[in-house]
């Protein structure tokens, strides 16, 4: 978990830096140099690193160790504000780690033909991709979210098109994105502050967050039950006008 962005009130060199965040000279410098984080504070010819520089660097590294790509880190650093003060992005990090779904396993096609138990057609490969379930990877490979590739495949077999898989996926992470934002917006300004002024640790929140992911998961389940039920309600009703 990260340390309170307060711990971090004095001005760090590069090499203090370095030892803060267990990174490299050279990795910060490139991290730099790609925009994931700001160019360092001057004072006269001396450049020194800030909170905000900390907390950045750790959620760098937070993506990576969940497999994030170069490409997808820089997507993700670029949704947060400029101006970003170091609490929220520290919660960003926070918020990561128990939210992150399982890491996929990166396999060969013939050991993915193998754990679907069926053969997989270049259609078949790109209806999963559609569904967010199979990725392709480097040297031929690909990266398969295994804990769903049973129900892809389930939905490969009832006959499910491309299309509506893509058309399915994109509404999915639309409205994932702004339940997301919402969500860590409630943290922002009404979670993370309550715990600042009870000394709470940051291990205390994110037990916090672990322990919400069920009861947010069971809820938007039972949302998106009622609105289906609602909308076929809605449907018979017009087809009986």
């Amino acid at each position: 978990m990260p340390e309170p962005p307060e711990a971090v009130a004095e001005l760090l060199t590069l090499e203090e830096l370095t030892g803060r965040v267990n990174m490299s000279v050279r990795n910060i410098r490139f991290y730099t140099t790609r925009g994931l984080v700001p160019p360092p504070v001057r004072r006269g010819r001396s450049g020194y690193y800030a909170a905000e520089h900390v907390v950045r660097l750790e959620l760098v590294r937070e993506l990576q160790a969940h497999g994030f790509t170069l490409s997808a880190i820089e997507g993700y650093m670029a949704r947060i504000p400029a101006g970003a003060s170091p609490e929220t992005i520290a919660l960003h990090r926070t918020l990561l780690a128990p939210w992150m779904p399982e890491l996929p396993e990166t396999m060969s096609r013939r050991e993915l033909v193998r754990r679907a138990g069926r053969p997989l057609s270049d259609d078949d490969l790109d209806t999963l991709n559609a569904l967010g379930i199979v990725f392709p990877a480097k040297q031929g490979k690909f990266e398969v979210a295994v804990g769903h590739l049973s129900v892809g495949v389930s939905l490969l077999e009832l006959g499910m098109p491309f299309e509506a898989a893509l058309a399915a996926q994109d509404i999915f992470v639309a409205h994932g994105r702004a339940i997301a934002k919402e969500l860590t917006e409630v943290f922002r300004t009404q979670v993370w502050p309550a715990y600042k002024e009870t000394g709470a640790s940051p291990e205390h929140l994110g037990k916090l967050v672990e322990r919400f992911k069920p009861v947010s998961v069971a809820a938007l389940v039972t949302a998106y039950q009622s609105a289906v039920d609602e909308t076929k309600r809605e449907t018979a009703a017009r087809r009986t006008r």
